[in-house]
């Protein structure tokens, strides 16, 4: 279908503030139009009144409010709605069932059993793929029953793995039935109900689908995707070839995307907490928009992620809002209320209010000022300060989405649209080192343009499990060929297309065997040959792109196809005729602000006259800022081009400037962010690969931890003590050497993490002016078992190898045979083996080993930028903020305990299951704000593993500091600069230097925590267990750890089946488990009743049940099997775990907290995790409407999505 001639053509996009409308006359011209998406005092529906408003106006008729709409002239209709995605946030959704596999009742509420935020101790919530055949009958029964919306999983989204099918299946039947609800509604305010007209709503994954075949699981980007297919066609150019980053900012939050000639899409992602398995635009949205919120905590400014909304929205618009990223652009004069409507105030009848915003500024200011003792800014410099740290904000999923595939951001242009682009696109472009923006002419309303530029998609997927090998092409080939030819019969089936309209791609989802990192590649660049499938030569290119977003290839590894899909599009052909304004004269400004600024409207712009910066140009709906060394001009197509010149060179003093303090930490946590990409990229093994069980960080000179990412818990200051070990031990350290350590009495937390340092020199300077470090887990490194976590272990010897001081590289050269020859070591001690894969050794040190040469070369950018000693002085800042916050949360403490209990000591005690004590007295100074942990009193080292090293302590101790400050902070050693710790040599906390410690790690610690907050009394116990569970034989292994029940505490139940404190593993999905290793999982649910009861109830742990196929051995290291986890101020104890095997014969047998034993086909192991501890007595509970989170989160912050994101949680959860 091409336009249609002599109709109104509309594409409309109705977000959840603003619907915008994109008009197409019968005589060639366009319109757009934007109006609020709910006025229930004007008219019931915005795209019906949009629709209204534009055949009123341009045709001189009546077509009142109250009577359907004639149809006779709309050609055709497309939409975008934010409807589902909207039902999904606010949980409006239809009230569904679930009916899943028995003893699998539970498994969407434990989903992969990782808590979403790290340190948020708040734990409160709201069928089979492979027998499709079984899907469809309960299908047709519940049809039979009466049910209106039934969805099937195997139709949904026919891909492996139970739990992200699970959620999606659900989300489609809990969003279809609101989106049928709203096309019901919207239909009939129209003649005849639209059946003449050709309507079509936008997809997630920026395809149109017709109206009929619309539904929740795919809906939930229908907004945003829009916006992604306006920029992509109007500012990708083929000829050139030079990728666009999208640039998405509104009023909550901004979105940002990349276009390179394909959409990239995903096929898993979250979004508010549901995860998704569908196709997706990668559009990655955080938390920074111009409704996002200004805050001065200790010394540093925040923006958001906290947003005043649309209402009551910023201070300026006149309804008790709080000041905003647009407050601050109206303060600088960034915004002219004399082009905007007079919408605002009470009545919406007054201008933006500069004076509120300036009262408020003022009050701000004057609160920075009191806190800083000099260099203290006027009201303006406060502004453009948080201007600043917003656009930092923003940089840093930028730089993260183009270096997480190997691309370099400076070779993208900027795509800016949304209402609030304009004012930072510049800033944005020239921070990130691009030198062109381009600002389309419908920028205000691009998702809807980008609608009626969009395609028509079908797409069909079908789960295949087969190897890329010849054998299988015939197979591949036909399931190719059965798609082909299905999805343009559907395809015309409901719109009229020609065959040179509609294009197929077919894709293979693909992957190396025994990795989970797979690919969706198309054949399409790789012709075929006789040795390939028909459509292409798939291998090829998947090797091309693996090499090019990893870095390396694994030749001799066979490469599974999992899914073949296929994606048809149709197209229309439909291009804007609009051109820009020619002229023989530059245009006139509207206004001159300070003499020096001018601003222009974009109608006055002509084609061919450059306008300097500073400048402003006013468009309709959004406010464009030309900074000085910049140069816009409006394209023949009427858009806007901006050439963003490069930066002037900054001078800065050493003193501090909380503005810079905020964007110096931004720049160093990019730093470590970009290490953690490279490492990413660069590693083989699926633990670091895919598992993203890995930290990388900076360190300041002496050592000491300046930024982490990500923040892995027991990582947390056990990074610092290995790099102040280093500090304090060589002597010599030349550019190019770079050394290992995993020793714990060296900082280490267990063997198989092993850390890689490189201090970074500076010219001039003798010494290293920092230490850049990746810690990653090893799978094996030899010893007793493989694995190398041992459950019996009773010396350091058998855990694996060691180093202490290691000389990885020395002056540049890779010590290759030297550290082969350590990793074999352990085979000289009885009973135990070197390493058992040392290729993975070797590839993943080498690649920590770049990731760390990366970070050095950050840091000397950063260095030539600023400066050494200034660099090094934010470095220094940035650590005393940190600890400023730790001071104020200790201060604040001691005030109430003070006032409660006249004594401003606390202490507690408990216990490991073999009755060794853990016991703590903390002393706190008011005054300084300061305090001393002292262990005092805990028991000796153990016979075992259960010993921690001191790096363990201190990263429970950092753990439960941010979590006690409630905020984010920089995790750096400032977080314990006002803390003392006092640890006895030779106890369970600070054992001798070759004790067993692999159980210290993962069980240990997890008491350690327990300890510290029934002492603060800020929680009961969680768990207090990771559950380490691992079987195998000679050809292969398999570990997890299983979650359990979250201590509840003031305010809040503990939730259920999840992941706490010092872990946050993802679990292996059911279905992966059972097609890679020879298990069957016959239950996977809650626990119930083993949550301590209480005024607030601890959540439940889980029962897993294993059933054997084959000999195997097993592994247990549990705890809390006879110490149960402990109750607060009343509140019970939580249930003890058990650990059972039931014999094939029938014999039930208790295991014990840990052993290993020989399993025979037919036994199963049942797993029954501990509960978490009650709160308060139970006569104590009220009754009380509202839920923990609405007590608790006074300002809810956006919900982040996209790649980036997943990325970073990922990284959380190992």
């Amino acid at each position: 279908m091409a336009e249609s001639k002599g109709t109104f053509d509309f594409a409309i996009d109705r977000g959840g503030t603003f619907t915008d409308v994109f008009a197409r006359l019968p005589d060639g011209r366009e319109r757009v139009l934007k109006l609020l998406s709910y006025d229930p005092q004007n008219y019931q529906d915005a795209p019906t009144e949009g629709i209204r408003r534009v055949l009123e106006e341009e045709t001189g008729r009546s077509f009142p409010r109250d009577q359907p709409l004639d149809t006779s002239l709309i050609g055709w209709i497309r939409m975008g709605t934010t409807v589902a995605t909207n039902a999904l946030l606010e949980r409006q959704g239809e009230r569904t069932a679930l009916l899943v596999t028995r003893g699998f009742r539970d498994l969407l509420h434990i989903g992969t059993q990782a808590r979403p935020n790290l340190f948020d101790l708040v734990k409160t919530t709201a069928t089979d793929q492979g027998w499709p055949t079984h899907e469809k009958a309960v299908g047709l029964l519940a049809r039979r029953l009466g049910f209106t919306q039934v969805s099937l999983s195997s139709e949904v989204m026919p891909m492996i793995r139970m739990v992200p099918r699970g959620h999606t299946v659900c989300a489609d039947a809990y969003l279809t039935p609101k989106i049928r609800h709203y096309l019901t509604g919207f239909t009939s305010a129209f003649k005849g109900g639209l059946k003449n007209v050709d309507v079509l709503f936008m997809q997630s994954d920026g395809g149109l689908t017709p109206m009929e075949q619309f539904c929740g699981s795919r809906a939930v980007l229908s907004g945003p995707a829009g916006g992604v297919v306006g920029y992509a066609v109007t500012s990708y150019n083929s000829t050139y070839n030079k990728p666009v980053i999208g640039f998405d900012m509104g009023g909550t939050s901004t979105d940002v995307s990349r276009y390179a000639g394909q959409y990239e899409h995903v096929f898993e992602a979250r979004t508010a907490g549901v995860t998704l398995q569908a196709p997706q635009l990668d559009i990655n949205t955080v938390a920074a928009g111009g409704g996002s919120r200004l805050f001065f905590r200790s010394g540093m400014f925040i923006v958001g992620p906290e947003s005043a909304g649309a209402h009551p929205g910023p201070v300026c618009y006149r309804k008790g809002g709080p000041l905003t990223v647009t407050d601050a652009n109206l303060a600088l004069g960034r915004l002219l209320p004399d082009f905007f409507p007079h919408i605002f105030g009470p009545g919406e009848n007054e201008p933006l209010s500069v004076e509120e915003t300036m009262r408020h500024f003022q009050q701000l200011t004057h609160d920075i000022n009191h806190f800083l003792s000099s260099n203290q800014p006027p009201v303006e410099e406060v502004a453009m300060g948080f201007i600043r740290v917003a656009n930092e904000a923003m940089c840093r999923p930028i730089r993260a989405l183009t270096q997480a595939k190997g691309h370099d951001t400076s070779l993208h242009v900027l795509a800016c649209f949304g209402g609030a682009g304009g004012q930072h696109a510049c800033a944005i472009a020239r921070t990130l080192g691009m030198n062109t923006v381009l600002i389309h002419k419908y920028s205000g309303v691009l998702s809807a343009y980008g609608l009626a530029l969009a395609d028509v998609v079908e797409e069909r997927q079908q789960p295949c499990s087969l190897h890329y090998r010849e054998n299988s092409y015939s197979e591949l080939d036909r399931l190719r060929s059965v798609w082909r030819h299905f999805c343009p019969c559907v395809m015309r089936a409901v719109t009229v297309f020609c065959r040179s309209q509609i294009s197929m791609e077919v894709f293979l989802h693909m992957r190396y065997e025994g990795t989970d990192c797979a690919l969706m590649v198309s054949g399409s660049s790789c012709p075929a040959h006789t040795h390939s499938c028909q459509s292409g030569d798939y291998y090829t290119a998947f090797t091309k792109r693996y090499l090019k977003e990893f870095g390396f290839t694994i030749p001799d590894r066979p490469v599974m196809v999992d899914d073949i899909r296929v994606r048809g599009s149709g197209t229309f052909g439909i291009r804007s005729m609009t051109v820009g304004k020619t002229g023989h004269e530059a245009p006139r400004p509207a206004k001159v602000l300070q003499t020096t600024t001018y601003v222009y409207l974009w109608e006055d712009l002509t084609c061919g006259y450059g306008i300097e910066g500073p400048a402003i140009i006013i468009q309709k709906n959004s406010t464009i800022l030309v900074e000085p060394g910049c140069r816009a001009e409006l394209t023949v197509g009427g858009d806007v081009c901006i050439s963003v010149g490069g930066d002037s060179p900054t001078v800065l003093g050493t003193e501090l400037n909380a503005v810079r303090l905020s964007i110096f930490s931004h720049r160093f946590m990019s730093i470590a962010e970009q290490m953690g990409r490279v490492l990413q990229r660069t590693s083989i093994s699926t633990n670091i690969k895919e598992r993203l069980d890995f930290s990388c960080a900076v360190f300041g000179p002496d050592g000491g931890l300046v930024s982490n990412a990500p923040h892995i818990p027991v990582h947390l200051g056990a990074m610092q003590e290995t790099v102040q070990y280093q500090v304090n031990t060589l002597n010599a350290l030349h550019p190019g050497d770079v050394i290992l350590s995993n020793h714990p009495c060296a900082g280490g937390s267990h063997l198989p993490d092993l850390s890689v340092i490189t201090p970074v020199f500076h010219p001039g300077v003798s010494g290293p002016v920092f230490f850049v470090a990746s810690r990653g887990h090893h799978a094996d490194i030899g010893g007793i078992t493989p694995g190398s976590m041992p459950p019996h272990s009773t010396s350091l010897q058998q855990e694996g190898a060691v180093f202490t001081s290691f000389k990885l590289v020395t002056e540049g050269v890779f010590q290759e045979q030297a550290v082969t020859d350590a990793l074999m070591a352990p085979a000289q001690y009885p009973g135990c083996s070197g390493t058992r894969n040392l290729h993975d050794n070797l590839s993943d040190l080498r690649a920590q080993v770049a990731a760390n040469q990366r970070g050095s070369q950050l840091v000397g950018e950063l260095i030539d930028s600023y400066g050494l000693t200034v660099v090094q002085a934010y470095m220094g800042y940035i650590q005393s903020n940190a600890e400023l916050a730790v001071r104020d949360m200790l201060k604040d403490f001691a005030r109430h305990r003070q006032q409660q209990t006249g004594s401003l000591e606390v202490e507690a005690e408990d216990h490991m299951d073999d009755g060794t004590p853990i016991k703590l007295r903390v002393q706190i100074n008011e005054q300084e704000g300061s305090a001393v942990f002292d262990f005092s009193g805990t028991g000796f080292e153990v016979w075992g593993n259960c010993n921690a090293p001191r790096a363990i302590t201190l990263s429970a101790l950092i753990y439960c500091l941010r979590c006690m400050v409630g905020q984010d902070i920089p995790l750096n050693q400032g977080c314990l600069a006002p803390i003392k710790v006092i640890i006895p040599p030779r106890s369970i906390l600070q054992p001798s230097q070759n004790a067993a410690v692999v159980g210290g790690n993962v069980l240990t610690s997890q008491r350690v925590v327990d300890v510290i907050f029934k002492a603060f009394e800020v929680c009961a116990a969680s768990q207090g267990c990771m559950n380490n569970v691992s079987f195998g034989s000679e050809k292969s292994g398999y570990y997890e750890t299983v979650a359990g029940g979250a201590g509840a505490g003031p305010g809040w139940n503990g939730r259920s089946g999840v992941h706490s404190h010092m872990t946050n593993t993802r679990i292996t999905d059911p279905e992966i488990l059972e097609k890679r290793y020879p298990v069957i999982l016959e239950q996977f649910s809650l626990r119930p009743g083993s949550g301590g009861r209480g005024c607030y109830h601890g959540g439940d742990g889980i029962i897993r049940k294993l059933l054997f196929r084959k000999k195997v051995v097993l592994s247990v290291l549990t705890e809390r099997r006879s110490m149960r986890p402990y109750g607060l101020h009343g509140g019970e104890n939580g249930s003890p775990g058990l650990n059972l095997l039931h014999r094939a014969d029938g014999r039930v047998l208790n295991l014990g907290a840990k052993t290993t034993i020989n399993l025979e086909p037919g036994d199963m192991f049942s797993l029954h995790t501990p509960g978490g501890g009650g709160y308060g007595r139970e006569e104590e509970r009220k009754e009380d409407t509202q839920t923990s989170s609405s007590r608790l989160r006074l300002n809810k912050a956006f919900s982040e999505r996209g790649s980036v994101f997943e990325f970073r949680r990922a990284q959380e959860c190992v």
